[in-house]
C-alpha cells in the first residue's frame, strides 16, 4: 500500500504519517548512459541496493553525459517512451507504484509524455508521490537542455508535482533570483511551492557559511531543515549527484515519514560515495564500488530545523 496522510496540514509540513512497506515501486522516467552514472544509471542502483524496485524508462540512450563535451546516441522518440508506459499500464502495475520519478527531458513531445504518465499513474494510483527534478544545467555549465525545457518545468511540470529537487543553479534559473544567503534560498524555495509540497535543494553554496562545505535545504511552507557537509574538491565535479540525492531521499521520506532523517540518510550516504569516488581518483560516481557506504555510511550528518 502507498504512504496515507492523516491531514492536508501533515502533508504540508512534509510529514507522511504512515509508513511504506519494505520494498517500494518506482516508475522512473529519466536519461539512461552506457558509460557513467547520471540520470537512471544513477538512480537505478541506488534504489534496488536499498531494496526497492525500479520500473526504469530511458528518455535518452547516449554513450555517455554531455559533460565531456561529445557523446553518441539520441533522444528517445516521444511515442516510444508513452508506448513502453503504457506497457507498463497494461500489466496492471500502475496501481502498485508508489512513486514517480522524473528528470532529464530531451525535447517538448516528451515533456508532454511526462505530464500523461504522471496523469496515468496518479489516475490509478492517488497516493502515488511525483519526485520532479528539474534538470536545467548546472553552475559549471550553465544550460545545458533545448530552449523551452526550462519553461516547461516552470510552468507545467513543477506546479503539478508533490516533491521538486532543483540544485542551486537550477533554483536561481527558475525563479529569476540570484540565490546567495540562506534567507534567499528559503525565499526562492518557497515561491516553487505553488502546487508541490516540499522543495530539497540538493546543493547550496552561500555567502554566509564557512567555505569548505556545501549544504541541502528541505523547504516545506511552513517549515524547513539544512543539512551541511563537508566540500570535496574534484578537478572535475562529477555528475549524477543530484539524481543519486533526488531517489535516496525520495525513498527515506517516503518509508520513514521523515523530512530530517531522509535529509540525513541521504546527504550520509551522497557524501561516502563521493569520499570513495575522490579516494579512487574517478570522475564517474563510484556507485558500485562504494555500494556498502552507500547503504551503511561510516559518516553521519545531522539535519537543523530552521
Amino acid at each position: 500500500m502507498s504512504r496515507l496522510l492523516e491531514t492536508e496540514a501533515d502533508y504540508n509540513r512534509g510529514r507522511p504519517c504512515g509508513k511504506l512497506p519494505l520494498v517500494m515501486r518506482f516508475l522512473s522516467l529519466q536519461s539512461h548512459v552506457a558509460y557513467g552514472y547520471v540520470g537512471n544509471r544513477a538512480a537505478t542502483f541506488p534504489l534496488q541496493r536499498l531494496g526497492h524496485e525500479v520500473w526504469a524508462v530511458n528518455t535518452v540512450e547516449f554513450s555517455n553525459h554531455t559533460g565531456y563535451g561529445a557523446w553518441r546516441g539520441r533522444t528517445a522518440p516521444a511515442d516510444q517512451v508513452a508506448d513502453i508506459v503504457h506497457g507498463i499500464e497494461a500489466l496492471g502495475m500502475l496501481a502498485k507504484c508508489d512513486a514517480l520519478l522524473t528528470g532529464y527531458v530531451g525535447d517538448a513531445a516528451l515533456a508532454d509524455v511526462v505530464l500523461e504518465t504522471a496523469r496515468k499513474v496518479r489516475a490509478a494510483n492517488p497516493k502515488v508521490v511525483w519526485c520532479c527534478d528539474p534538470v536545467l544545467g548546472d553552475s559549471d555549465t550553465g544550460i545545458y537542455v533545448k530552449p523551452g525545457i526550462d519553461v516547461f518545468f516552470r510552468e507545467r511540470a513543477l506546479p503539478a508535482a508533490d516533491l521538486i529537487t532543483p540544485n542551486h543553479f537550477e533554483l536561481e534559473h527558475l525563479t529569476g533570483r540570484k540565490v546567495g544567503t540562506l534567507a534567499e534560498a528559503l525565499s526562492a524555495a518557497r515561491s516553487l511551492l505553488k502546487g508541490p509540497r516540499l522543495a530539497l535543494i540538493t546543493s547550496l553554496i552561500r555567502s554566509d557559511v564557512p567555505a569548505g562545505q556545501v549544504e541541502m535545504l528541505a523547504v516545506a511552507q511552513d517549515a524547513a531543515w539544512r543539512i551541511a557537509t563537508p566540500l570535496i574538491a574534484f578537478p572535475i565535479m562529477p555528475n549524477g549527484t543530484g539524481d543519486a540525492v533526488a531517489a535516496l531521499f525520495t525513498a527515506h521520506w517516503l518509508q520513514g515519514g521523515d523530512v530530517a532523517g531522509a535529509l540525513e540518510k541521504a546527504a550520509a550516504s551522497i557524501f561516502a560515495v563521493l569520499e570513495a569516488t575522490q579516494a579512487m581518483g574517478e570522475r564517474e560516481l563510484q556507485l558500485v564500488a562504494a555500494q556498502d557506504k552507500l547503504v551503511a555510511p561510516a559518516r553521519r550528518f545531522t539535519a537543523e530545523k530552521l
